[in-house]
C-alpha cells in the first residue's frame, strides 16, 4: 500500500508535482514546458502514459505554463476552477477543463483528489490532498498563511509538499521594493520558514515519514539553511529540500496499517462539469 511522489521543479521558474500508484498518476501544476516535463519523468523512471490528469492551484505562470502543450500531446483533462480559469489567460486550443469543488473528492482511477481553498493573490486558488492505497499526499505551496483547513489536512498526510519560502531577516533586509516585501509577507503571498516550522512542529502526525520542503525563493532563502532547520525537529520525518533546478528522487510513501478501500466505496460526490479551456 504506496504512492510514488516526486517534485519535478519547484519554485518561481516552475512548479510541478507528480503523485502516482503503479497504474495512474496525476500532476498538481504544470509549471515546466511539455518537453522538459517529459525529460525529468524519463530520467526518474517515471512513465508520462500513467499520468492521467492535471490538477490545477492557480493561475500564476509558474504552475500553468505547461498546461498546453501537455493536455495537447497526452489529452489530459486539466482540473480547474471557473474562477481559475477566468484568470488563467492560457489561449487558444482544443483542450478542456473540468470544474472541481472544494472539499468535494474527485476519483482519478484509485486516485483520490480534495481540493480546499488557500490565502493566496490569486483567483481562485486551492491546495490539494491526494489519497490512494491507504497513503495521503499534501501538496501545500503558495500559501500566505495557514488556516484550519491547512491544519487540519496536515494532520492527516503521511506526505507533504510544504511551502517554505522565504527567510524573515533575509527578506526584511533584502533588495526587494517594499511593494513586494509586502506582498511576500502579507498574508496572500507565500509561508516564511518560520511559519512553515510551527505547522510541522506542532500538527506534524505521527505516520508524516517525508516533509518535501518547496518553493524557495531564490533570493530570500538557502536551501543549507531550510534544511539545518527542519532537520532539528524531524523526527522520525524524513527532511527534502525540493530544488528550483532539477527533480527530487522519487519518494514511496507507505502505510502499512490502513486497508485499501474497496473501489465499490470510492466515488466521487460531485459530478465534474466540463468547461472549454483554452
Amino acid at each position: 500500500m504506496s504512492l510514488f511522489i516526486t517534485s519535478l521543479n519547484s519554485g518561481s521558474n516552475g512548479n510541478c508535482y507528480y503523485i502516482g500508484n503503479e497504474n495512474e498518476a496525476v500532476l498538481v501544476d504544470a509549471g515546466l514546458s511539455c518537453r522538459e516535463t517529459g525529460k525529468r519523468m524519463k530520467e526518474l523512471n517515471l512513465d508520462i502514459e500513467k499520468v492521467k490528469a492535471i490538477f490545477v492551484s492557480h493561475e500564476h505562470s509558474d504552475h500553468i505554463s505547461g498546461i498546453p502543450g501537455l493536455s495537447k500531446k497526452y489529452q489530459l483533462p486539466v482540473y480547474i476552477t471557473p474562477g481559475t480559469l477566468n484568470h488563467a489567460g492560457l489561449g487558444p486550443g482544443r483542450e478542456l477543463a473540468v470544474s472541481f469543488l472544494p472539499h468535494q473528492p474527485v476519483n482519478i482511477g484509485s486516485l483520490t483528489i480534495t481540493a480546499f481553498p488557500k490565502f493566496h493573490d490569486a483567483g481562485d486558488p486551492h491546495s490539494f490532498i491526494i489519497e490512494g492505497n491507504g497513503v495521503k499526499i499534501g501538496v501545500f505551496t503558495d500559501i500566505g498563511k495557514t488556516c484550519k483547513h491547512v491544519i487540519s489536512y496536515f494532520k492527516e498526510c503521511h506526505a507533504v509538499f510544504l511551502e517554505a519560502n522565504y527567510d524573515v531577516e533575509m527578506l526584511k533586509n533584502g533588495d526587494y521594493p517594499y511593494h513586494l516585501k509586502k506582498r511576500i509577507s502579507g498574508g496572500n503571498g507565500h509561508l516564511s520558514n518560520t511559519e512553515a516550522l510551527e505547522l510541522f512542529r506542532l500538527y506534524k502526525p505521527p505516520h508524516m515519514s517525508h516533509l518535501i520542503l518547496s518553493h524557495l525563493s531564490k533570493n530570500n532563502n538557502r536551501p543549507a539553511l531550510v534544511d539545518e532547520l527542519f532537520n532539528q525537529h524531524a523526527g522520525g520525518t524524513q527532511i527534502i529540500v525540493a530544488s528550483r533546478y532539477e527533480a527530487t528522487s522519487v519518494y514511496h510513501i507507505t502505510n502499512t496499517d490502513v486497508p485499501v478501500l474497496k473501489k465499490e466505496n470510492r466515488r466521487s460526490s460531485t459530478k465534474p462539469v466540463q468547461l472549454s479551456i483554452f
